[in-house]
Parts: structure tokens; C-alpha cells; sequence
């Protein structure tokens, strides 16, 4: 026994006594017709069944799919405990949103971003690269299929649209704040820079050559900030943390509070990672700020609730967010990338700093 025959436009255009192109006007270009006209048209189509136009055949007629790839340097569920990735997200789909375009998602694996295959069958018109390393596969993938590219923060591809953070100058900042304080006795709390093994201990060296931009910016603007006040890079230890969890980073903060030279003194690149830091100085009987200072980076709304409140540095991430959904919009119309975007940023001084003991 067959199944019944799925109605079609023309069978709407039949029921109304219309055209194909006043059934299709009624579903995509509603401003074409009547209030009245469509009223019908649509009422017709619930009568038969009919649900509206295919999206695939739609998207092949158009050669558009109306979705934006949003690409990830980690998996999703990593990516939705961020709170930075959250806010500049949500300012990104409120831009593009009432445009009609959806976000797919693309999470990160482990070479910085989503796996080239993965890009290769997105069903996208443009894509969107969020904090990929350099060299990622997926840019690859992008450049071979021929999609407009915006990029938040990083890496730097020549030819795409960009929104990016002054990452030294906030780094510059923190440390300069410390060392204002008197603090000599410092480390730093990395974010993930792909070293193999991942994880643990790093040298200056080695954090300088993280494929990840913004990682050797903060870096290097916390190294020459010290060095200028006579800390050299090798007396101040580093340690990378695998992901961005704060369980994770607990266990770099530890390894770092732990060491036989107590640091007085902790620059973090995220406020996750300061946040971590502030738990792991409560296990270990250390007050904030008395004991430690702790700087964090981004500003997110959980380093205005914490126990101490923290200093961090704090970058405009909806108006980062903003902007990319601005761009991606510009390119989607056609028009050429225009010159990269730096947001700047600004320290904000809390009570997790305070004097060297």
C-alpha cells in the first residue's frame, strides 16, 4: 500500500487559483502580497497538508543556506562553561538574528579548531572563526571551499574580516599594577598553548611559541612588563592548563602555590583560571590579598561576585561579539573585508590585589 502523495506548491497555487511564484511570494516574500492574499494562500496550504517550501532545495536554488559556522578552539561542552565565548556569542546572534540567519556550531578538537572534514560539509554561507590556532585545519578548509571568514580575535589571516582585543596592553597592564604594589615574586597561569605533553610547567620559551595568538601576547606583555623592573622571564614559572575548566586549573594553580619560592603574586589569562587560582589559595590556607594577589582576564560577571572581588582586565566582549556579527553581515552583502578592529581594554582594580606582604 503506498503512501499518500505529500502536497506541493503547485498544489496550493491550484486550490487558490494562483501562481506558483504568488504560493512561493507567500512564504519568502511576504511584502509582495496582500495581507488578505497570503491570509489565503496560507490557509489553503494547512487545508492540504502543505508545510512550506524544502530548505534544502531552497538552498539549492538560491545557493544559500541562511547558517553562519561558528567555529570552536574546543568542544562544546567546554565552549558553553565559558563565560567570554557566552557573551560574545549571544552579541553575535542578536546582530545576525534578525537578518534570518542561524548559527551552527562547530566544536575544536585537538588541533585548535573544528576538524577539516567537519568545515568541508557544513551547510554554511560564511564562516566565523573564534580563537583558532594558527595553522588549524579548518582554516584550511574554509580557504578551500571558498567562504567569507571573520575572525574574533584570532588567528591573524591575511584578506578576512577581524575583531580582535589589545591582548599585550591589558597584559602590560596587570603586571604593571602588581609591581606597583611592590610584588617581585610572581607566576602566571597560562591558558592551553597545544604544548605536547599538554598540560604542566612550561618555560618562557615554550609559552612564547603557543600556536594560540593571544596566549603569546599576554605572555610576552606579563615577561617585558617584569623584565623592565629586573625580573627575568626564567624566574618567573608558567603553568599551561589543559583546558578551561576550573577543576583543571586548580590543578595548575596548586602546582604553582606549591613550588619552594611562594609567587606573592598571580597573573592569569582568563578569570576562570583567577578564579580557580582564588580556590586553590583558600585549600591551601592563603588569603586573597593579604597572602596572594590574583589578576584575571576578560572582566566576565563572575569576577564582580567573587570573594574577593577580582582585579582583571576588562575587554568590551558584547561589543566584540557585536562587531563580528556586524562583519559578517558586510561580507554576507558582498562587500570586501574592511581593515581589522582592535577593541581596547582597561584594568580594573578590584580587592584581589593589594600590597607584598
Amino acid at each position: 500500500m503506498t503512501g499518500r502523495r505529500r502536497p506541493t506548491l503547485d498544489d496550493v497555487a491550484d486550490a487558490v487559483g494562483v501562481s506558483r511564484a504568488t504560493v512561493s511570494n507567500a512564504y519568502n516574500r511576504p511584502d509582495q502580497l496582500s495581507a488578505h492574499l497570503r491570509e489565503e494562500v496560507l490557509r489553503a496550504a494547512k487545508r492540504l497538508g502543505y508545510t512550506g517550501p524544502n530548505p534544502i532545495a531552497r538552498s539549492l536554488a538560491t545557493n544559500r543556506t541562511g547558517a553562519i559556522a561558528f567555529m570552536l578552539d574546543t568542544g562544546l561542552s567546554a565552549a558553553f562553561s565559558d563565560p567570554a565565548l557566552s557573551i560574545t556569542l549571544d552579541a553575535l546572534a542578536a546582530t545576525v538574528d534578525p537578518d534570518g540567519h542561524a548559527l551552527l556550531l562547530l566544536p575544536g578538537g585537538d588541533d585548535g579548531g573544528p576538524p577539516a572534514d567537519r568545515v568541508l560539509a557544513a551547510q554554511a554561507d560564511l564562516a566565523v572563526a573564534y580563537s583558532l590556532a594558527d595553522g588549524a585545519p579548518a582554516l584550511r578548509a574554509v580557504r578551500q571551499r571558498g567562504l567569507p571568514l571573520v575572525v574574533i580575535d584570532q588567528p591573524v589571516v591575511a584578506g578576512t574580516a577581524r575583531v580582535g582585543t589589545d591582548d599585550r596592553a591589558g597584559a602590560v597592564a596587570a603586571a604593571r599594577h602588581l609591581l606597583e604594589l611592590g610584588h617581585r615574586q610572581f607566576a602566571i597561569l597560562s591558558a592551553q598553548c597545544l604544548s605536547a605533553p599538554r598540560g604542566g610547567p612550561l618555560t618562557a620559551e615554550e609559552a612564547g611559541r603557543s600556536r594560540f595568538r593571544h596566549n603569546r601576547e599576554r605572555v610576552g606583555g606579563y615577561l617585558d612588563t617584569l623584565g623592565e623592573a629586573g625580573i627575568f622571564p626564567q624566574e618567573v614559572p608558567i603553568w599551561e592548563t589543559s583546558g578551561i575548566s576550573r577543576d583543571e586549573a586548580m590543578i595548575g594553580a596548586i602546582g604553582l602555590l606549591d613550588r619552594p619560592i611562594r609567587p606573592t603574586a598571580l597573573l592569569c589569562m582568563s578569570d576562570e583560571l583567577a578564579l580557580a587560582a582564588m580556590t586553590a589559595a583558600k585549600e591551601r590556607g592563603l588569603a586573597v590579598p593579604t597572602d596572594l594577589s590574583i589578576v584575571g582576564f576578560d572582566d566576565t560577571p563572575g569576577a564582580r561576585w567573587s570573594d574577593p572581588p577580582l582585579t582583571t582586565v576588562h575587554q568590551d566582549l558584547v561589543r566584540k561579539g557585536t562587531l563580528a556579527g556586524e562583519l559578517a553581515l558586510h561580507l554576507l552583502a558582498g562587500h570586501r573585508p574592511p581593515r581589522p578592529t582592535t577593541l581596547d581594554v582597561e584594568l580594573v582594580v578590584r580587592d584581589s590585589t593589594g600590597p607584598a606582604s
